[in-house]
This record gives structure tokens, C-alpha cells and sequence, in this order.
């Protein structure tokens, strides 16, 4: 089973029991040298930043879940592409599928979006910096 790192919606583990259900939650990590962003189309993506570093979860993705995910995601429609990237974790450097926005201009949150994220940042433990920077965004002001 691949791993899948999330640093959005899917850093829900209800949401993704919904989504992929075989799909079992692993730990944090981290994807240094990305920033995140909101995308023109309200959504969460992460682009490069060499003096900045996006925070998220694993998942131990199912392959049977992988289908929904996609089409969660969108990459048939091209909101979101497939890339595989080395992920931090407590355990050392990991190559993980992670989702990446096809836009890269910036934009604002859809309505109740990034409240979710915020949620699934605190829940996830993510560092409290990293959850303040994120919420920068609620005002459509880039991290």
C-alpha cells in the first residue's frame, strides 16, 4: 500500500474514513521546501518554497481507495495532479503520493474549507506556528 501524504481536507480521518475507507491514518510529517497555498479554485495545494515547509499527515493508502481519492481530488478534471515527493516523517524520509493543485495563483478559501483544515491541523498536532500561518489564509492573505 502506498503512503499518501495529506496537508488539506483529507487530514480529516473522518473525512477519509468516508473517502477510503481500507485506508488506515500512520503519523505526521513534513514537506519541506513547499509552501502551502489556496488555489484561484478555493482549494488547498502546495507549491515550491525553499524557505518554507508544509505540514500534514501519512495515510497508509489502500490501493482499492486510490480511484476515490482520485476522483475526490478531481485529476480527471484537472484540478489536481499525482506526484510522488519525499515526506519527513519520525522515521526518516519517505516517498509519498501527494495531490498538487494544477493552478498555482493564488485565491480565497471556500466557505467553510479552511475551518475544516484548521480542525484537522489541531487534531493532527501539527505545530502551533504552522496552524496560525495556515490561518492567514481566512483573510486571502498568502502564508
Amino acid at each position: 500500500m502506498p503512503l499518501y501524504f495529506a496537508y488539506g481536507a483529507n487530514m480529516d480521518a473522518a473525512a477519509m474514513a468516508r473517502r477510503c475507507p481500507v485506508s488506515r491514518l500512520i503519523g505526521g510529517g513534513h514537506l519541506p521546501r513547499y509552501r502551502f497555498i489556496i488555489m484561484r479554485e478555493g482549494y488547498a495545494s502546495v507549491v515550491r518554497g525553499p524557505a518554507h515547509t508544509v505540514w500534514g499527515v501519512l495515510w497508509d493508502l489502500a490501493s482499492d481507495d486510490i480511484p476515490a481519492l482520485d476522483r475526490y481530488e478531481g485529476v480527471a478534471g484537472g484540478l489536481y495532479t499525482k506526484a510522488t515527493l519525499p515526506v519527513r516523517t519520525p522515521d526518516g524520509v519517505k516517498r509519498a503520493l501527494i495531490y498538487l493543485g494544477c493552478s498555482t495563483a493564488p485565491g480565497r478559501p471556500r466557505p467553510g474549507y479552511l475551518d475544516a483544515i484548521l480542525a484537522a491541523a489541531r487534531a493532527a498536532q501539527l505545530p502551533p506556528a504552522y496552524i496560525r500561518e495556515l490561518g492567514l489564509w481566512s483573510r486571502g492573505l498568502p502564508a
